[in-house]
């Protein structure tokens, strides 16, 4: 006979006493995703308006670019990629053989150049006495044109009476013939000899031989040859590390073309690209927190907003959008801002161009 008295264990019965024992546990469940949902309410309330943050936001800096100003071939490139170089400090030596003989060509030429101007000086005198010599016969040639053409004047006048024959008025003729000749002659060479004195005068006019025209454009070019003999020692325009290096030595570089690139990590800034949302409230100056990837939360950088692209990432690209199609889709736009970094948090953690960075503006200001 079974025992009438034994608990009844079956799937029924165990039913409202599992679903008793779980009432409450759903009751203290809900209560906690209500007070999450009101505390996350509360903050966003309170300060979700105070502060903008993205991860779309990477470090930049104002990269230079080296480049040769000469054409020559490399002798000296002790450089390489990585290396941390001070402004100032040699990066390549172009081979100076051509630019030491053009310089010594130049030199020749204001040298020369200088030494003929000093003659048109020192004609200048000589040219006075030829011009003055030059009147003085033009004055002794008219004077005997004078006496000539009176001497034929009166004799013509007397040939009428018998008193004067006919050969010596001819011979009177051919005399006031070369007279007026030798006029003529007089008053030529003293109007070329007035000219050459006038040209001389107008290379010499108002300036010493160091200031002639001709003088200051052999030393330009002597200062250009001098220029192009330093520009073959290549110099960093700043402090920074190499990067993108392409050079060897025996190679023939050419005017323009790029070397490499200097990178100034120490005054590296933050490119962040906020939502056009995201911008009611940004201003230059706000202070903004960061923090890098490769330090991670850790490390907290502090810098403040220093300006807002004049567009938007899209526009500014290569192929920008063109959303005058029929087929165009609304999509947020994001505008870069930049973001300057504090020096000394930069020197304590080191960043490089194209790090992923986290920024947080404060906009409650």
């Amino acid at each position: 006979m079974t025992d009438q008295s034994s608990p009844d264990t079956s799937p029924a019965a165990a039913k409202p006493a599992n679903s008793k024992a779980r009432g409450p546990l759903f009751l203290i469940f809900g209560g906690v995703v209500v007070l999450a949902g009101l505390g996350f309410g509360a903050y966003t309330l309170i300060e979700g308006g105070k502060s903008v943050e993205t991860d779309n936001a990477y470090v930049d800096a104002s990269t230079a670019s080296i480049t040769p100003l000469i054409s020559a071939p490399v002798k000296v490139a002790d450089i390489y990629e990585t290396k941390t170089v001070k402004a100032g400090d040699v990066l390549v030596v172009l081979d100076d053989t051509d630019a030491k003989l053009a310089l010594a060509a130049a030199q020749a030429q204001l040298d020369q150049v200088t030494r003929q101007v000093g003659t048109y000086y020192e004609n200048d005198a000589t040219l006075k006495a030829q011009a003055d010599a030059s009147a003085a016969a033009v004055n002794n040639a008219q004077a005997v044109y004078d006496n000539a053409l009176k001497s034929y004047t009166d004799r013509k006048a007397l040939s009428g009476t018998g008193a004067v024959s006919g050969e010596d008025l001819q011979n009177a003729k051919a005399a006031l013939d070369q007279a007026q000749a030798g006029l003529a002659t007089a008053k030529a060479q003293a109007q070329a000899a007035i000219g050459q004195r006038s040209s001389n005068a107008a290379i010499i006019s108002g300036v010493a031989v160091g200031e002639n025209p001709q003088v200051v454009a052999a030393r330009v070019k002597v200062e250009q040859a001098q220029l192009d003999l330093d520009r073959t020692i290549i110099r960093s325009p700043i402090d920074g590390v190499v990067s993108r290096n392409t050079v060897e030595v025996g190679q023939r570089v050419q005017v323009g073309q790029s070397l490499m690139s200097i990178v100034p990590i120490q005054s590296a800034y933050v490119n962040a690209n906020f939502k056009e949302v995201q911008l009611k409230k940004v201003k230059v100056g706000q202070p903004v927190e960061l923090t890098a990837d490769v330090y991670g939360g850790s490390v907290k950088y502090h810098g403040k907003v220093s300006g807002l692209s004049g567009g938007t990432g899209s526009s500014m690209a290569i192929i920008p959008a063109q959303n005058a199609t029929g087929n165009w889709i609304k999509v947020v736009q994001r505008v870069p801002v930049r973001i300057a970094l504090n020096p000394t948090e930069l020197k304590a953690h080191p960043l490089r161009v194209g790090m992923s960075m986290k920024a947080k503006i404060s906009v409650k200001d």
